[in-house]
């Protein structure tokens, strides 16, 4: 028998098999605007768009769902991307002169992409290359010829070069140097000067073994490949930046660095051409910078449309990045916030009638978003993007998920959105290539991100394309500038050059104490909270219809009139006086404002309670939102700490001395708390004690724990003590009679001893009432924090740890709050008094009450502090007539004293308590309210559960112990089993600060799985991550994208589509020893190496 007693365990078949059905950990998708993008292709024929970055991203988009996305082995920027039209080929050309072939093949029903073959430019023949500088056959221009077996390279030194496709080999005969090129230009012409680089190379549209080739100097020619001849010159005079063709192939246009573009008729009667039939400088006559490319696209209808970006004029608007539409007499100059990439029209599917281009759309990419502009739409409005959208329109500041949005907000949030831009078109996205093969979401999803702006933006995160739904704006709540720079960017709009603003990057804020630091929703009554930077808290409602009115202010003084603190920050923000006019969708009604003004730290909605709790680096509060007036202020902030309190300019004292005091303060405390009480204060002294050692450092084998964590660099925000760091609401147990013994109650009759200021008498005798043992042993002289005291139907209340007391008085007297005057009753008279009056309360027996549970909020703040209190919550007929009470219930002090991440109270069978309204609306069965409840403090060190109402220790799991790292991040997760439709486990996700996720079970705090998410080094990213209530996340991979990822084996959101090309021709050429990456993961942007076993290189068996 003592052999299984003390067998070690082994692991457990069943729990293994239950872990991989319900964890697995993927990055999945992501969302937003890629960050530095540095090139861009498209694919007329099926419709697809490349994005090349600056970190070596290749990023492939068409129908919304379809997307496909590569990582080249070598972090460098992507200089220039082509496709080869309808084959499925991209090639790709990076700064380091090294081309790289991208291939889209099918495996498994779904399309991929991945890197086949590599290439790189040799040295020219005949020169040494010792000698002769590498940028002469640096690659500057690329040409993929529409016959899709060739591509041109131009290149620095002026040569030309061809490679054949798609086997990236050298065609030596073929290669053009400007040598040849010479031999046919006019002595006059070339002064014995290089031609320069080649700046673009365009196929004949008629005649595809002619090319037109373009020399920085100005030189351009038409080249005969069949005969190896130049057909054409044209002798332009001034440095050359781009060309294109006219559809018929009898017309080239050309731009150029002065700020103009020229006109050239091909005349096949004559070989050179000195004089172009037009020139022009669209914005001179005073000097302007280049045009850096330049588009010629024939209309059906009349005028052609001239595209070109640049050629603004360089004294005043030099600094202006501009793509410039022409057409006939209208001209429109688009005016983006960022530098132009580049940028590209797409036409119709069917080919008109004479060979017309008809141009549906103007694609513009710039560095910060891609803008669709529709053309065949009068005004040529904006096409919204169904994705790519600009997450960092302004800086994220917050974010905020919430899942299985109801279809009623759903769709109102939609009706707001739309009605909040009438002006853009509603023509179809033009970039629609590929086959979604993704199902439709089970449930939707709704991600809101906080702008440093004062907006609050609505995202449909349902599905593989983030799609923006809804703005939301607070800046014209209070009195801002924006007014005013909105008048001047209007005046301007009447000068030359008719500047058009496009796009909706913004990164300047009119003022930074506009700023969302948190967000609330409840999704169920369409309430919502927004709090900022300057401690305004904004309570909103979802209304269809638009209105005007007036916002109620009302302030919360969260220091509670402490003596000794100077604020040194921000004012608070200026409401504007009087009504204001709100659209269609979120529309303040009250508007709380912290005092002081520091920003706001955690907040939290219960729309059934009508109750918002919010907090910062001072305090926090609980207002009631219904009768808009406060509940609660509570200031966290410790009396020692005013020097704190001031700002990091007040912090004289050397570390040196800090520690001794500590140390003093310490000693002192243990020294009177084993003394005996004395007579005179024969409780407060022992609570005083008490509370000072609880407020200083614990015992020396405490202190040795976490002394890495509290001398490790912190910003000053961090380093204040009294930050609130999370709040909650909860239906829980919090008052319990049986923890302390039976709960009593005592009805004193009026009068009992017969003194004119009984009322008076309270305070001294709460103190003899907790030498007897009948009050809790906290109870004392009411200038500590015992009981508290409520007036209702002229009775006064004293409530404490279950223990009530009732005086009929019929107000509240000063001596309650204060000392008693001095030409009030003796100490002698007082005592006499108060000893009737015990021994009177002595006569009346305990009355049991039994145990119940109530409406609870929960704050925890940075020194490891948790507050409870019990909420006195009217029912919903009578909230007009009754105010919310708050009592506090509980008061605990973690030992470790590391800051509280969050709290949550799990009901009888360990489940989350479910939110407002799912329970009365048969949205979530209702909790288990028959055994005890658990809650879950989580701390940046470590996990503990404690029983309630009881507040007893029941487990704990120390991971700052056990894997050296700290809480950052933390969720209550349900994940459902992939096999088992009917299973699932809430468990609880840990983001620490190592960039790694730990699941546990609860309330068992289990260990289950851990995986490595993000780098330790990405600060920003780990900061940023909020999770799903569905086992998914999301992190800020750069300032403008979101990386998806999931945690579970069954909820995964990824891409799966397909892409159908027919290749002209056998690619079995192609080796199948490359690297298969259909998703390789990137953390900012960055590569991330992968190891040999990790990647799989399909053979062609594979594909089929």
């Amino acid at each position: 028998m003592m052999k299984f007693r003390f067998r070690r365990q082994g692991t457990d078949p069943h729990r293994d098999r239950l872990r991989h059905d319900l964890f697995a950990f993927s990055k999945t998708v992501e969302h937003g605007f890629p960050n530095q993008p540095s090139s861009l292709a498209f694919d007329p024929k099926l419709r697809i768009m490349a994005i090349g970055t600056k970190s070596g991203a290749v990023k492939v988009y068409g129908a919304p769902g379809v997307e496909f996305t590569g990582l080249h082995k070598e972090t460098a920027t992507v200089t220039q991307l082509h496709f080869l039209p309808g084959q499925g080929w991209l090639l790709s050309l990076l700064d380091d002169n090294t081309l790289h072939l991208w291939e889209i093949y099918q495996k498994e029903g779904c399309s991929h992409l991945e890197e086949t073959r590599s290439f790189g430019l040799p040295g020219r023949p005949g020169f040494d290359s010792a000698n002769c500088s590498p940028s002469i056959t640096r690659v500057t221009v690329i040409l993929l010829k529409s016959t899709c077996d060739v591509a041109c390279l131009g290149t620095e030194g002026g040569g030309v070069y061809f490679l054949t496709l798609p086997g990236l080999a050298l065609l030596e005969e073929k290669t053009l140097f400007q040598d040849e090129i010479l031999q046919s230009v006019p002595d006059d012409y070339r002064c014995g000067k290089a031609l320069g680089p080649v700046e673009s190379i365009q196929e004949h549209p008629r005649d595809p073994s002619k090319l037109l080739i373009g020399y920085s100097r100005g030189l351009v020619i038409i080249w005969d490949q069949t005969t190896r001849t130049v057909d054409h010159l044209f002798l332009g005079n001034q440095q050359l930046e781009s060309l294109a063709w006219e559809h018929s192939g009898k017309t080239i246009v050309s731009s150029h660095s002065d700020g103009g573009y020229m006109v050239w008729a091909v005349n096949s009667s004559c070989q050179k051409t000195q004089q172009p039939v037009m020139s022009t400088i669209p914005y001179g006559p005073f000097p302007c910078k280049a045009i850096n490319k330049i588009l010629w696209r024939t209309c059906e209808s009349g005028n052609p449309f001239i595209i070109f970006n640049g050629g603004m004029p360089r004294a005043s608007y030099g600094d202006r990045h501009c793509v410039s539409v022409l057409q006939g007499q209208t001209l429109a100059t688009l005016d983006f916030t960022s530098r132009v990439i580049d940028f590209f029209t797409v036409q119709g599917t069917e080919v008109a009638e004479g060979g017309f281009e008809n141009p549906r759309a103007l694609v513009v990419l710039v560095e910060e978003e891609l803008v669709v502009i529709d053309l065949q739409t009068p005004g040529w409005p904006t096409i919204p993007a169904p994705y790519l959208a600009p997450l960092h329109s302004s800086a994220i500041t917050c974010s905020y998920h919430i899942s299985n949005v109801p279809l009623k907000l759903w769709e109102r949030i939609i009706s707001a959105g739309e009605q909040q831009s009438p002006r853009l078109s509603s023509a179809s996205w033009p970039i629609n290539g590929g086959k979604n093969l993704a199902q439709e979401p089970t449930q939707r999803g709704l991600l809101l991100t906080g702008h440093e702006d004062g907006t609050v933006r609505f995202w449909d995160a349902s599905a593989v394309s983030l799609k923006p739904l809804y703005k939301l704006g607070t800046a014209n709540i209070f009195q801002t500038d924006c007014e005013h720079n909105d008048s001047l960017n209007q005046a301007s709009e009447e000068e030359w050059p008719p500047f058009r603003k496009v796009g909706c990057f913004d990164p300047y804020s009119d003022d930074p104490r506009l700023g969302i630091q948190k967000i609330a929703l409840c999704k169920y009554t369409a309430k919502m909270v927004v709090a900022g930077t300057a401690g305004q808290v904004l309570v909103m409602e979802l209304s269809d219809e638009k209105s005007e009115h007036a916002v109620s202010v009302a302030t919360v003084d969260l220091l509670q009139d402490r003596e000794g603190f100077t604020w040194k920050g921000h004012d608070r923000l200026a409401p504007k006086n009087g009504p204001v006019a709100f659209a269609p969708g979120f529309q303040p009604s009250v508007l709380v404002q912290c005092v002081p003004p520091a920003a706001v730290t955690a907040v939290t909605l219960h729309s059934e309670w009508n109750l918002v709790a919010f907090g910062t680096s001072h305090g926090f509060g609980l207002f009631d939102y219904y009768r808009r007036n406060p509940v609660l202020a509570r200031c966290t902030l410790h009396p020692n700490d005013s020097l704190a309190m001031e700002g990091p300019l007040s912090r004289v004292k050397s570390l040196k001395k800090s520690l001794r005091q500590s140390f003093r303060r310490i000693r002192k405390s243990r020294v009177s708390g084993k003394k005996r009480v004395n007579a005179n204060s024969p409780s407060s002294k022992v609570q005083e004690a008490n509370a000072q050692l609880a407020e200083q450092a614990g015992p020396p084998e405490v202190e040795m724990t976490p002394v890495q964590r509290r001398i490790e660099p912190r910003s000053p925000d961090d380093s204040l003590s009294g930050v609130v760091r999370c709040l909650y609401f909860a239906d829980t147990f919090l008052r319990d009679g049986k923890a302390r013994g039976p709960c009593v109650g005592w009805e004193l009759p009026d009068p009992v001893c017969g003194c004119p200021w009984q009322s008076s008498l309270l305070p001294l005798c709460l103190l003899l009432l907790g030498l007897s043992g009948r009050v809790g042993p906290t109870c004392w002289w009411p200038y500590g924090a015992g009981g508290v005291f409520s007036l209702t139907h002229a009775a006064l209340a004293l409530k404490h740890e279950g223990c009530c007391l009732h005086l009929p008085v019929s107000a509240l007297p000063r001596q309650l709050r204060e000392k008693p005057p001095r030409d009030g009753p003796s100490r002698s008279d007082w005592c006499r008094a108060a000893g009737r009056l015990v021994s009177h309360a002595a006569t009346v027996p305990p009355t049991p009450a039994a145990a119940h549970h109530g409406p609870t909020m929960w704050a925890g703040t940075n020194s490891g502090s948790v507050f409870a209190y019990a909420l006195e919550v009217p029912s919903q007929e009578k909230f007009s007539e009754r105010a919310v009470e708050a009592v506090l219930g509980k008061e605990i002090q973690l030992m470790h004293r590391a800051p509280v991440v969050a709290i949550a109270v799990l009901d009888g069978r360990g489940n989350p308590l479910p939110e407002p309204y799912e329970v009365s609306r048969d949205l979530a069965k209702a909790p288990d309210m028959q055994g005890s409840h658990s809650m879950l403090i989580s701390s940046e060190e470590q996990f503990k559960v404690f029983t309630l109402p009881k507040v007893s220790a029941k487990t704990k799991f120390k991971l700052t112990a056990h894997e050296g790292c700290r809480v950052r991040k933390v969720a209550l997760v349900s994940f459902a089993s992939a096999t088992s439709e009917d299973y699932a486990e809430n468990c609880l996700a840990c983001l620490t600060n190592l960039g790694d996720i730990h699941i546990f079970t609860v309330p068992g705090l289990r260990p289950q799985v851990h995986y490595g998410c993000i780098r330790k080094e990405d600060i920003s990213g780990i900061a940023s991550c909020v999770f799903t209530k569905h086992g998914q996340g999301f992190y800020l991979i750069s300032p403008s994208e979101f990386e998806r990822f999931s945690l579970s084996t069954r909820n995964v959101t990824e891409p799966l589509c397909s892409l159908e090309v027919s290749r002209l021709q056998d690619t079995s050429c192609l080796s199948n020893n490359f690297m298969v990456t259909p998703k390789l993961p990137q953390a900012n942007g960055t590569h991330v190496p992968h190891s040999p076993e990790a990647n799989h290189s399909p053979a062609d068996s594979d594909r089929e």
